[in-house]
């Protein structure tokens, strides 16, 4: 809870620095996946660097990451963190939002709790994964904003065996433009 309030304030301290008009050629962005911060409890934050105007590379890190949608209760705990890699296309829009696409890696490590019938079972999440996120993203003033969705593959076959190997994933990202 303190890392996501840590997130928020940061932001918050950015878009209150700046009255400026929206830029004309963004350099980079900072972004909060806003959703799932609220939902799961996890805390995926991330940079884009754009190079051109239709393209970007991104990272994120994800804390507290969770397998899909998969809750946590008193006998099953996520500790597990990733970091994401990802190339990204914007096209069918304007300067008020577009569409984008965006390939991705993802490298998640940490483990999987899991407590029934006086037994704890503990699975490594410690895996590679590929995969294509696709969403949309306002602009305004410079603040970023719009909902994602996800799909990857999971590489490990011990994540397999306990959960999937396909991951969807989905989330609404805020963020400013600088």
């Amino acid at each position: 809870m303190k890392k996501s309030l840590f997130a928020l304030a940061c932001i918050s301290l950015i878009s209150f620095g700046s009255y400026s008009q929206s830029l004309e050629d963004p350099k980079g962005e900072i972004r909060l996946n806003f959703l799932n911060t609220i939902i799961l409890g996890s805390v995926e934050i991330g940079y884009e660097s754009f190079f051109k105007p239709d393209q970007s590379l991104g990272i994120e890190l994800h804390l507290n990451d969770r397998f899909s949608y998969r809750g946590q209760n008193d006998s099953r705990e996520f500790n597990t963190t990733s970091i994401l890699v990802s190339y990204n296309f914007y096209f069918a829009g304007d300067g008020n939002g577009k569409i984008y696409v965006s390939p991705f890696l993802k490298y998640r490590f940490g483990e999987f709790v899991e407590t029934a019938s006086n037994t704890t079972t503990v699975t490594s999440m410690n895996s590679g994964a590929i995969g294509l996120m696709a969403g949309y993203r306002w602009n305004f003033n410079n603040f970023a904003f719009g909902p994602f969705g996800s799909v990857n593959r999971q590489f490990s076959q011990e994540v397999q065996n306990r959960f999937s190997a396909i991951e969807l994933n989905a989330g609404f990202n805020v963020g400013y433009r600088f």
